[in-house]
């Protein structure tokens, strides 16, 4: 196999504010990148793994720049079109006053990345990977975006590989909350790794405690089902048991955005080396703990000798 992660989805530009408040009230701002599977791939990368990420941009300067980024961190981008006439997503996000969700205003409607379709898929290059990581945030884009997912799930599972699902819940890009809860539900069921947060799993499930939600994606097929906990940590239920790995102390929490992703690239990484399932989820708590305490998005993504060094 040529790689061991595949992902689609959008990367945006992110503009990240000066100061906590109205986003109209910031004066300057600095660039980063944003997108939950760019994220992730982004962080399995640094980790030494071999990612692949397939996604379309518009032929603009924000395009070539976040192309770059991700060329950089060794990510196979050979599945990466730019588009003419066609323009890159771009997220305004400002700071939250003593940490938390900041304010995010979004400007992706129609972007490149939500013309993708099933038929742009290279199967082969595909289903070459060990792994793919899907999340409902590509799969909200567009009527073709959530196309591609199925396909794309579809392949690896007849093909015998794995597939992580992290609901990744955008409301605002959904028709309804009824559409949003049955088109995640029905995707979770085609993955064996489900990785919800415990306010999407009381959402998309009806179940209060973690052990309910789990029980939830289980029962519908899923191998294993990582329920996040936030400062908590995470609940666990997979076919060697069931339980919690507590959370790590954050002295100061910057910003939230983000640390979901982190904690994918823990868990699935720990799996992906073989690491048992409780060694995985503390790794995925500690990636996470790490990301709210910066403003960006990638920012706090650790080297393999970062990992490393903390004995992960």
């Amino acid at each position: 196999m040529t790689l061991d992660v595949v992902t689609f989805g959008e990367a945006m530009l992110l503009l990240v504010g000066d100061r906590a408040g109205p986003i109209e009230d910031c004066e300057s701002f600095v660039k980063r990148s944003a997108g939950a599977e760019t994220n992730v791939a982004i962080g399995l990368a640094r980790l030494g793994l071999r990612v692949g990420w397939a996604s379309r941009f518009g032929d603009d300067s924000m395009g070539r720049w976040l192309l770059a980024v991700m060329r950089r961190e060794g990510i196979d981008c050979s599945h990466v079109t730019c588009a003419r006439a066609q323009r890159t997503g771009l997220m305004f996000k400002g700071r939250a006053a003593g940490g938390g969700d900041p304010p995010i205003e979004y400007h992706r409607a129609g972007s490149a990345a939500s013309q993708f379709r099933p038929d742009d898929i290279d199967a082969a290059w595909l289903t070459g990977a060990r792994h793919l990581h899907a999340t409902g945030v590509f799969a909200a884009l567009s009527a073709s975006c959530l196309a591609t997912t199925r396909r794309s799930m579809a392949l690896m599972r007849a093909a015998g590989r794995t597939i992580s699902f992290d609901p990744n819940l955008r409301p605002a890009l959904w028709p309804s909350t009824e559409a949003m809860r049955e088109t995640i539900n029905d995707l979770a069921a085609q993955a064996d790794w489900v990785l919800p947060g415990i306010d999407e799993g009381r959402l998309l499930t009806g179940g209060d405690s973690a052990a309910e939600i789990a029980r939830f994606y289980r029962d519908r097929g899923a191998a294993l089902v990582i329920v996040k906990l936030g400062a908590e940590g995470a609940w666990y239920d997979g076919d060697a048991g069931a339980g919690q790995v507590g959370g790590f102390a954050v002295e100061r929490v910057v910003d939230t955005v983000g640390a979901g992703d982190g904690f994918a690239v823990g868990v699935i990484s720990a799996l992906l080396e073989g690491r048992g399932v409780a060694d995985a989820v503390a790794r995925g708590n500690w990636i996470g703990a790490r990301a709210v305490q910066v403003l960006g998005d990638t920012e706090a993504l650790p080297t393999r000798a970062e990992l490393d060094a903390a004995g992960l």
